[in-house]
């Protein structure tokens, strides 16, 4: 397994990661509408985030512990942390959770501050079905299907704007084959229906 980084990633600064690695419906456009019902799940899920993160220490052992993120806390999270981040590539993700780590969604991308190749638009709705893996604390990303504004297109094309990404230092990963070092604490997730379960 090669791992891109081995730098970790705290879990204020890992929204493309667990976005990435754990898409249902989002309103495309410049960025999703954070309601306060949203805000609130986003802060339940941050404040048991940052106990994981917390709880960890260097050789600690015992069983592991785990908790649950439903489907809508995960995306109210995932939305709330790219408003406080200000991201401008990434600026919109919703996850569907199947069972097996499947998961289906959709993100809305803004490219505008990056060279692309000719009749690339650089805002663009990503429409994605992807398996997750996780192996040895880091994790990765398996894409199966890839759409672009509702027209299938080649892997090529995601890797190329992860590239880009990573360029313009809005994210981790290089290329949709690599393996990223998995946040303080965590040491694996299980999606399931609806849900994702996060063992610490």
């Amino acid at each position: 397994m090669n791992v891109r980084s081995r730098k970790r990633i705290s879990w204020k600064c890992s929204v493309g990661i667990l976005a990435a690695v754990l898409l249902s419906v989002v309103t495309s456009g410049t960025g999703a509408q954070i309601s306060a019902a949203m805000r609130r799940d986003a802060l339940k899920v941050q404040k048991e985030l940052d106990r994981i993160e917390a709880d960890h220490f260097p050789g600690k052992t015992g069983p592991m512990k785990s908790i649950q993120i439903t489907e809508t806390e995960l995306n109210a999270w995932m939305a709330y942390r790219l408003e406080e981040q200000k991201e401008d590539v990434l600026r919109e993700l919703v996850l569907k959770l199947f069972a097996d780590n499947r998961i289906e969604g959709k993100a809305f991308v803004d490219l505008s501050k990056a060279h692309l190749p000719l009749g690339l638009k650089p805002r663009m709705n990503l429409y994605f079905s992807a398996r997750v893996i996780v192996q040895a604390g880091a994790a990765k990303v398996e894409f199966e299907k890839l759409f672009i504004e509702g027209q299938p297109v080649s892997m090529i094309l995601l890797d190329l704007m992860i590239t880009v990404s990573s360029e313009l230092g809005k994210s981790d990963a290089g290329s949709i084959k690599d393996w990223i070092v998995l946040p303080y604490g965590l040491k694996d997730l299980r999606g399931e229906p609806g849900r994702v379960r996060l063992y610490y």
